[in-house]
C-alpha cells in the first residue's frame, strides 16, 4: 500500500487558524462506514447519533505549554525548544531549533534566568537531551514561560491557552492536543450522560510524532513514534460492559482509538494497564473494540488518514474528504469534525 494512495488536494485557506467561539458549533460530517453515505450537521447534534448503552471513550490528557524560547548563554542567540519526553533528574528529550547552535554543553537561558537548560546529550533524529535548573516547581515555571506547541500549519497566535485543551483535560503530559475532543462543552457531555451513554476516560500523551509526515513510499516501512497510555479499572469496566451487552464503543479521536486498541486482548476486552504504544493502524487492520469514531479531518498522506481509512475504507474516506473540501469545511486541529459509524 502506497503513501500516495492517501493523498487529497486541500486548498490552504481551508486550514482552520483559530478556534470557534462556541466549541460545539463546528460542523459535523457523518459518514456511514458501510455504505459511504454522508450527511451534514452541527457538532452539538451528535447526541442524535449516540444511543443509550453506548460507551464514549475520551482522552483526558492535558497539553503542556511545551514551547520555550530562550537565549544561548554567551552569545544571546535565539533558541527555541520543544519539550517532547520527560526523562529522570530534570532531563527532557527536546526538539531544538536551530539544532546546530545546540551542541553538548550549550546553556540556554529562559525568562531572564528563571529557567536554565544545558544540552547534555544528542539522541535519535538529532533530538537533544536538556537538563533544566530552576528554583521552585517546574510546572509553574513552564506555565509562566511556555507557549502552547501549536502544529506548524497554524500560524496565528493563540489568544487563550485553554482553547488548545479539551474541557476534560486532566493528566499533564501531551505535546499536542487530542483535537477531536476540542468540540465538546461541559453542557454537551452532561446531555450525553443524561441520555444513558457511559463516558470512559483513558489517557494517551500525544507526541509530536503525530504530525510527522510519512516519507516512505511503502506505508508498512513507516516507523511509528511511541506514546505513553493508561487505562484504569473504571474505564476498562465501562468499555467491557458496552461490548458485552452488544452496545457500541465510540472513540473521541484517533488517540483514544489507539489507546483501547493497544490495550485490548484478543477477545476484545480490556484490563487496567499502562505502557508505551507504537500501534500503526492502516487498511486491513481488524479492530478489536472500536465501533465508531469522532475525529477531525487529517493531513493528506498522514498516519491518521490511514487510521480512519482502516475503519471506513479508503474510497469512502477520500470521497468524504473531497465532499468536505467542496462544502468548505474547516480542516485540521481547530477545524470541523467527522463522525464515522
Amino acid at each position: 500500500m502506497k503513501r500516495q494512495d492517501f493523498y487529497y488536494d486541500l486548498p490552504e485557506e481551508l486550514i482552520a487558524q483559530d478556534p470557534l467561539e462556541d466549541r460545539s458549533s463546528s460542523r459535523l460530517l457523518v459518514l456511514d462506514k458501510e455504505t459511504g453515505a454522508t450527511s451534514h450537521h452541527i457538532f452539538k447534534e451528535i447526541t442524535g447519533y449516540l444511543k443509550e448503552g453506548d460507551c464514549l471513550v475520551i482522552n483526558d490528557t492535558k497539553v503542556i505549554p511545551a514551547r520555550l524560547i530562550g537565549a544561548k548563554e554567551g552569545t544571546g542567540a535565539k533558541i527555541e525548544i520543544l519539550l517532547l519526553k520527560r526523562k529522570e533528574n530534570n532531563i527532557w528529550e527536546t526538539l531544538v531549533k536551530p539544532g546546530k547552535k545546540a551542541k553538548v554543553g550549550t546553556r540556554i537561558v529562559f525568562g531572564e534566568g528563571l529557567l536554565v537548560g544545558e544540552v547534555v546529550g544528542i539522541v535519535e533524529e538529532g533530538n537533544r537531551l536538556v537538563k533544566f535548573e530552576y528554583e521552585g516547581i517546574f510546572e509553574e515555571i513552564l506555565d509562566q514561560l511556555g507557549q502552547m506547541p501549536l502544529p506548524p500549519y497554524i500560524t496565528h497566535q493563540l489568544e487563550d491557552k485553554n482553547r488548545y485543551q479539551t474541557v476534560y483535560a486532566k493528566h499533564t503530559g501531551s505535546a499536542a492536543a487530542p483535537t477531536a475532543g476540542l468540540h465538546f462543552t461541559p453542557e454537551l457531555l452532561k446531555e450525553i450522560e443524561e441520555k444513558g451513554i457511559d463516558i470512559a476516560r483513558v489517557t494517551l500523551h500525544v507526541g509530536l510524532g503525530t504530525f510527522r509526515p510519512v516519507k516512505v513510499d511503502e506505508i508498512t516501512d513507516h516507523h511509528m513514534h511511541s506514546e505513553f497510555y493508561q487505562v484504569d479499572e473504571e474505564a476498562a469496566e465501562k468499555i467491557n460492559r458496552a461490548k458485552d451487552s452488544g452496545h457500541r464503543v465510540i472513540c473521541v479521536g484517533t488517540t483514544s482509538c489507539r489507546t483501547i486498541e493497544s490495550a485490548a486482548d484478543e477477545t476484545g476486552h480490556l484490563k487496567p494497564t499502562s505502557g508505551w504504544t507504537e500501534i500503526f493502524i492502516y487498511p486491513g487492520y481488524k479492530f478489536k473494540i472500536l465501533d465508531g469514531l469522532i475525529t477531525n479531518f487529517h493531513l493528506p498522506e498522514s498516519t491518521l488518514i490511514m487510521l480512519v481509512s482502516a475503519l471506513a475504507g479508503r474510497e469512502h474516506v477520500l470521497a468524504a474528504y473531497e465532499e468536505a473540501v467542496q462544502e468548505r469545511y474547516r480542516f485540521f486541529s481547530f477545524g470541523d469534525a467527522m463522525l464515522i459509524i
